[in-house]
């Protein structure tokens, strides 16, 4: 099992490593298919997931669960699986 990432110049490179990698992604799909629709249609879907992201993490443990942390979108599944049953 790998030690938590401690070091911020790496946890910078990492962050650095997931936007190079998502404009790469992203360019890629517009390459594909150049029109300014498709173009449009994946910075919503961008937006949106960003904003889930951001609602999964500050959201919940800030205002509706403030006692609750969260240790990744597999932890905050399985938070929602456990509140949904009585």
């Amino acid at each position: 099992m790998p030690a938590d990432l401690r070091n911020p110049k790496l946890m910078y490179l990492k962050a650095g490593l997931f936007v190079l990698a998502g404009l790469l992604a992203a360019g890629g799909v517009v390459l594909e298919h150049p029109t300014l629709k498709v173009a449009a249609l994946l910075g919503v879907a961008v937006w949106c997931f960003c904003r889930a992201y951001y609602f999964a993490f500050y959201v919940v443990q800030h205002y509706a669960d403030p006692g609750y942390r969260f240790a990744g979108l597999t932890s905050f599944a399985a938070y929602l699986f456990r509140r949904r049953k009585p």
